[in-house]
């Protein structure tokens, strides 16, 4: 997503909220955690025209009542039900209806200013068309994950008269109404609860599991490398680490045989990161880490260093959260997600690893090498391309798997390998591991050396409080 105070060639290909929010929207559902009703009604007046608005959130009780006096009188306002203490509606996403389709868009912004202007953030986005009303077919991976998890968020349910489209009533179901199969990514979830039998395959790091043991990757990325990379960190111990890695590492070879398990690096800034930064300590904020989190032992040999040089945002501090394994410059799979590194928010097993139980809600997108024999150029905005659902001509004779690379891979592209498809990963591959000269940020730490504002840490104002940023 772009970012103020670049350099023009940085902010290349990158989005805007305005670049997302667009065109002739029947219906939008905003999913987020924190939302400045004022600074998105400012940015995105459009949003004033739109029929029927849905904002589910989890914002507390002092600025609900402020988004109460500022909505419009056809939005609605949902906080989705939080059954185990400490959880948070952490999701962030949007489904904007169109005449033409849906566009399903995840990244990892709040609704806030900051968010969008001054941080490294990540957002994908698809469009959708229409299903013809008379097919049968079942449903593909992508809309069952969707809907399914639509579903636990228990927004009421309401009518809307959609011009062009028809008079509909707005539950989870009422997306099954798109043609997803040519979605190129999976959905990764996680709902607040104790999830066992069918249900603990469902959510959290174990449907992450589930997805990649299906999968087959080259064998390069055999016990090859993972990265965490987020901007809040939990209360962690080496067990559930050990756990979570066990679920990152699943897939097989081109042998059937396991990849093995892979060694994690956890992309962190420093605290000279922050200092530094475009926004200086005040960066700080969205990093809310507990020194006490920070400190374990055992988390010293998972540092790496936040450097972006290729992508010109060393000092855009990260609030985009993605989890992958890679080679080298080769990917085996990105998961761009809403997930910090938290048995809150990726869930934790029990009862002899035949629960899982979770806090809050999340959602990424699950990047993976797979096969296709056509190309889709499908728009809800831009009328010169395709109409509802056709195809483009086919790419090639035979299926062949699509290879993930970084931006900065220099392998040569040819028939063999398929398609290639450059993952913007914000940071360098490998990550560089912290020298001892290099400390972790943590929020309550006091930093007296200036900033690149004269200010020092803490700032004269009360402490930002919430550690679901």
């Amino acid at each position: 997503m772009q970012v103020q105070q670049l350099p023009e060639w940085a902010n290349t290909n990158a989005v805007s909220i305005n670049d997302v929010i667009q065109g002739n929207v029947l219906m939008a559902v905003l999913s987020n955690y924190m939302v400045d009703i004022d600074w998105l009604l400012s940015e995105c007046p459009m949003l004033k025209s739109v029929h029927h608005v849905l904002v589910i959130h989890g914002e507390g009780d002092g600025t609900l009542a402020h988004m109460k006096r500022k909505k419009l009188p056809n939005w609605i306002l949902h906080k989705p039900p939080l059954p185990i203490s400490y959880g948070t509606h952490h999701s962030k996403a949007m489904l904007l209806v169109y005449p033409r389709g849906v566009r399903v868009i995840v990244h990892t912004a709040n609704l806030i200013y900051v968010d969008w202007n001054n941080k490294t953030q990540g957002l994908w986005m698809q469009d959708f068309p229409w299903k013809d009303q008379n097919t049968t077919s079942k449903g593909c991976g992508f809309e069952n994950d969707l809907v399914e998890y639509l579903s636990t968020l228990k927004w009421p349910e309401f009518n809307a008269n959609l011009p062009t489209a028809g008079s509909f009533s707005i539950n989870p179901s009422f997306f099954r109404k798109f043609d997803y199969s040519s979605a190129a990514v999976r959905l990764i979830a996680s709902v607040p609860g104790y999830h066992s039998g069918p249900h603990l395959s469902k959510w959290g790091h174990m449907k992450l599991r589930t997805v990649l043991q299906e999968c087959i990757f080259e064998n390069q990325f055999e016990k090859s490398n993972l990265i965490y990379q987020f901007s809040s960190l939990g209360s962690l111990d080496e067990k559930w680490m050990t756990e979570l890695a066990f679920s990152m590492s699943a897939g097989m070879k081109e042998d059937k045989k396991a990849l093995g398990l892979g060694k994690p690096l956890i992309v962190w800034p420093s605290v000279e990161d922050v200092r530094c930064s475009l926004e200086g300590y005040a960066a700080g904020n969205a990093i809310p880490s507990p020194l006490k989190n920070v400190e374990k032992q055992f988390l010293q040999k998972y540092w790496a260093r936040w450097k972006s040089s290729h992508a010109g945002r060393c000092r855009a501090m990260p609030h985009i959260k993605t989890f992958m394994r890679y080679n080298g410059q080769n990917i085996a799979w990105l998961l761009l997600t809403s997930s910090n590194l938290s048995k809150a928010a990726w869930g934790a097993l029990q009862k002899n690893n035949s629960q899982l139980m979770i806090r809050s809600y999340e959602l990424g997108v699950l990047f993976l090498p797979f096969a296709r024999k056509h190309e889709y150029s499908f728009s809800c905005t831009d009328d010169g391309r395709l109409p509802k659902g056709e195809l483009a001509s086919s790419l090639s004779s035979e299926m062949k798997l699509t290879k993930l690379v970084s931006l900065v891979w220099k392998g040569e592209e040819n028939e063999e390998c398929g398609e290639v498809i450059r993952l913007p990963v914000p940071y360098e591959l490998p990550p560089r591991p912290y020298s001892s000269g290099d400390t972790p940020w943590s929020w309550d730490r006091r930093y007296t050396e200036k900033d690149v504002y004269g200010q020092v840490w803490p700032r004269q104002v009360e402490l930002y409080t919430s550690q679901a940023l």
